[in-house]
């Protein structure tokens, strides 16, 4: 299975398919290369942690915080609204 790194400072890919738990996916893009054992199942185009991601942290995508960790999120997991806070900045 495939996976797309968007910007250098994303620690989250998205994945370009259904992943199931337990399916390596590999990730490219922005100069970034590797791969991730899915730690859960993943629908198409959701994102997956690239690394560890410490509860309160910054979740980053298209090189920009998109929100924060509620919890820790292990790398190879689904990162979506059921483990990410809204963490809108003043503009």
């Amino acid at each position: 299975m495939k996976a797309t790194v968007i910007d250098a400072k994303d620690n989250v890919a998205v994945v370009l398919g259904a992943v199931q738990k337990g399916d390596t996916i590999t990730f490219r893009g922005a100069g970034i290369e590797g791969s991730i054992t899915a730690q859960s199942d993943i629908p198409p185009y959701h994102k997956i942690a690239r690394c560890d991601i410490p509860a309160g942290a910054p979740v980053i995508k298209y090189g920009e915080h998109i929100g924060l960790a509620a919890c820790d999120i292990p790398a190879g997991t689904h990162v979506h609204v059921h483990n990410v806070l809204n963490n809108r900045e003043a503009l």
